[in-house]
């Protein structure tokens, strides 16, 4: 039976050909899309699921509060650790991991001379608890012993492949390892992890080796509980029936007796438990490694949605199709009832004729990913790619796909064609009434839906688009054109040489003006600190921003100086300039009158003179406010490494900029020759603080095409059929005199009707979903009535063009041809 009824879809899909052509391209596009979207969301959704009792796995994080404005961090006091050790109850392990920031790493290979492995991430110190909280597979060493005493190392498979190519793992121990001036030898080697995880750590140097380096020993703090660093994180497994409040009360009760100030309320700090499931996903907090992605829930979710929109629309489009050609079969479906089929019997013929259009489709969008994961390359994680469709669960995704799809599309149509009663049938009544009956109207409102949809997508692209371009071309407040940045070596830079490149980059003639310090004016690095102002009337305590720059910062930048004067060289350490919020803040409307005036406690314990205001600048992405601000100049090597460079105009077809590169890079590898020399532009760096809301736009923009296309290939088999069904009136109305324009208006009015019903549905959705994602930014534009109004009438003219191609033939066709066998 079950052969019977695929031998017999196959033949009347084949049958209609030009139909189940739109059925399998429709549901090829929204099937595609849901299975790269499928992987994307897999992928994000397993990290570190793998863990035994992940659920019982935390990280100690850092809350504080600066005037109630909340501040987050991952790391914690460099004294907790052993505190907690001793004190706290209510734990089954804990562990320590300390990030040794891009250490040159020296690998000894028998008598050669070691080689190189310049700024590696991923290194760690590590304590003994590390490998017991985290299980790895050892391929050489023990967990029991690999990090106990100082200077020992564990390697990751792929790294110690790295290091020793070609050396067997158990051969590896005993190997020595240089991480700057940390000298270790290796006492294990761990297989990486093959899940997704966010531990990405490939050398563990052991913990106790700070009691041989006084650099390490004086880095870690260890006897120290007010400085908090992200490059501390301190994880936690709690007992059975330990709860989370209950260890945080512990940890928040060492902190206080330990630092009484934490309980400050102008500047509170407590710990706090981060889930171990909960890192991959929070942006408030750093990831475990601070350079790694973060997953984001709300993303997936849309990413869900546009998922589940594409299926809808091309379901749509099946539904359609097959409830307009109800009528064609209907003298089957008597036959067969007469002949003795049963109602269900019926229904699964047309489930069997859905089931093979939608395996058809899935097997088609299954070849179609390698060529839809490059197109969304930029977009796409890495780690996903076609090999990721020969796991387990994607091709159980697959299989509940095929099934859920063949259902939502096949079930309905099947219903309608089974109700048909043969005597009714054989009288031709199932044709008469054909436009009058439910599937008629069902039609009209899946049709809507198509269009709701696909309008929604094209008003949200254009107003994702609209405020990127007002963030990226807003005037900021400071110059951000021809503007190039330069950092030194982090961990060779020295004063005497950053000093000695900037006069070498000075001395360019494609150069206007070099000035030093750290970040541009608007940035994704942010530093703050706490000043208190006192006019003796009140005192004014809060968190004020920092630009570190030297006297040509402002210059540069084009920076309006509104008072007082710029900073000068003598200036270092003391004296500040502050932005017009700030002032205003203070309490100034003359804004002459904060000149000469102090901030104290400055960075805890300084007292610094304001000798200028400049106007206000947009200091990081529009998502947030104007904050105080402060710009200083300080000879701390570390905050004063970062070279600005404005370049003198380019003449048209001019080589200017592509020569002052070439220079700039000559100086560079004369200062700094075993380093590598990267620049960026300014306002490419301005750009990047908008990336999340690139991505939108772009998934946007691919959510709107398939959408649009899906919707369009059902329009144009709706009106293939529609005026199939209708050529004959069509040849009546032309032999009486109707013109082919008003055969043309005839046949299309339907349609407008229908899309301007789904705008005016559509209208409050897409406005109120657009005021809520503007809430984002602190700085926003404005709703515009003209986006609604261009996505209204572009899908009308897109509608009608599909719809009109094929009204439009059948306008022009010879009503001879229709009519001569009346």
């Amino acid at each position: 039976m079950f052969k019977n009824h695929f031998k017999i879809a196959i033949r009347v899909l084949m049958r209609q050909k030009l139909f189940t052509l739109i059925n399998v391209i429709g549901l090829s596009i929204g099937i595609s899309a849901s299975i790269v979207i499928g992987l994307i969301v897999y992928h994000d959704l397993t990290f570190d699921k793998f863990h035994k009792d992940v659920d019982r796995i935390y990280r100690v994080v850092t809350n504080f509060s600066f005037d109630g404005r909340l501040s987050y961090n991952p790391g914690v006091s460099g004294a907790l650790p052993a505190a907690v050790k001793s004190e706290v109850t209510g734990l089954e392990g804990i562990a320590t991991t300390y990030r040794i920031l891009l250490p040159d790493v020296f690998v000894t290979r028998g008598n050669e001379k070691p080689v190189k492995f310049k700024e590696q991430r991923g290194v760690v110190l590590a304590d003994e608890g590390y490998f017991k909280l985290f299980e790895y597979k050892w391929l050489s060493g023990s967990a029991k012993t690999a990090l106990h005493e100082p200077n020992q190392v564990v390697i990751t498979s792929k790294q110690a492949d790295i290091y020793f190519p070609g050396t067997a793992y158990a051969d590896m121990i005993g190997k020595t390892i240089i991480y700057d001036s940390i000298k270790t030898s290796v006492s294990g080697v761990v297989e990486n992890f093959k899940e997704n995880s966010d531990l990405t750590f490939h050398d563990f140097i052991s913990y106790n080796t700070h009691l041989t380096n006084a650099e390490l020993n004086q880095d870690l703090r260890l006897n120290n509980w007010g400085g908090t660093s992200v490059k501390e994180q301190f994880f936690v497994k709690l007992s059975p029936r330990s709860r989370p409040e209950q260890i945080e009360s512990q940890l928040n009760t060492i902190l206080v007796r330990n630092r009484p100030e934490a309980l400050n309320k102008e500047r509170k700090q407590q710990f706090a438990l981060q889930s171990f499931n909960d890192i991959h996903f929070n942006d408030r907090y750093l990831s475990i490694d601070t350079a790694d992605r973060h997953g984001s829930k709300p993303v997936l979710y849309g990413l869900l949605s546009i998922a589940a929109f594409l299926l809808v629309l091309a379901c749509i489009n099946f539904i359609n199709l097959n409830t307009a050609q109800a009528s064609q079969r209907a003298k089957e479906i008597g036959i067969r009832k007469t002949m003795g089929s049963s109602r269900r019997q019926v229904i699964f013929q047309f489930l069997s004729e859905t089931f093979v259009v939608t395996l058809l489709a899935v097997v088609i969008s299954v070849g179609l990913c390698p060529f839809v994961l490059q197109l969304f390359d930029g977009l796409i994680p890495q780690g996903i790619s076609i090999s990721s469709l020969t796991q387990a669960p994607i091709i159980v995704f697959l299989i509940a796909l095929t099934v859920v799809v063949s259902l939502l599309s096949g079930f309905y149509p099947a219903l309608i064609l089974s109700a048909y009663k043969p005597v009714a049938v054989f009288k031709d009544q199932s044709r008469s009434n054909t436009g009058k009956t439910r599937s008629g109207a069902l039609r009209r409102v899946l049709t809507v839906s198509q269009f709701v949809i696909a309008q929604f997508f094209i008003m949200a692209t254009i107003l994702v688009s609209k405020q990127i371009w007002y963030a990226t071309h807003k005037d900021l407040g400071f110059k951000k054109d021809a503007v190039v940045t330069i950092t030194s070596p982090f961990r060779h830079r020295t004063a005497q040489q950053n000093a000695l490149l900037a006069q070498k980059f000075r001395s360019l003639p494609q150069v206007e003006i070099v000035s030093m310090g750290h970040d541009a004016p608007s940035s994704e690095n942010t530093s703050s600190t706490e000043a208190t102002f006192n006019n003796g009337k009140k005192e004014l305590k809060t968190e004020v921003s920092m630009k570190i720059g030297d006297e040509n910062y402002i210059n540069l930048y084009h920076i309006k100086l509104l008072a007082g004067r710029n900073l000068q060289p003598a200036d270092t350490n003391h004296a500040v300039l502050v932005n017009q919020t700030y002032a205003r803040m203070m309490g100034f409307q003359d804004l002459n009158g904060v000149v000469g005036q102090h901030i104290d406690n400055f960075n805890g314990d300084q007292r610094m003179k304001i000798v200028g205001v400049v106007g206000d600048f947009q200091q990081e992405s529009m998502r947030s406010s104007l904050t105080p601000l402060v710009i200083l100049h300080t000879t701390d090597v570390n905050w004063n490494a970062t070279f600005h460079i404005a370049l003198k105009p380019q003449t048209a077809g001019g080589d200017e900029w592509q020569r002052a590169f070439t220079n700039l890079e000559g100086a560079w590898k004369q200062v700094y020759p075993g380093h590598d020399f990267e620049y960026e532009f300014v306002d490419r760096s301005i750009a990047n603080l908008y990336q999340s809301e690139q991505q939108t736009a772009s998934l946007l923009n691919w959510a709107t095409g398939l959408s649009v296309l899906i919707s369009c290939l059902g329009l144009l088999g709706l009106a293939i059929f529609t005026t199939g069904q209708r050529v004959k009136e069509i040849g009546v109305r032309k032999v009486l005199g109707a013109s082919i324009g008003q055969i043309v208006s005839l046949l299309t009015k339907e349609l407008v009707w229908l899309v301007a019903l789904a705008f005016v549905i559509v209208l409050p959705i897409a406005w109120y979903a657009a005021y809520q994602w503007l809430q984002n930014f602190a700085d926003r534009t404005v709703i515009s009535w003209w986006i609604f109004a261009l996505s209204g009438s572009g899908m009308l003219i897109v509608a009608f063009i599909t719809s009109g191609l094929q009204t439009v033939k059948a306008a022009m066709a010879n009503p001879v041809k229709s009519l001569r066998s009346e």
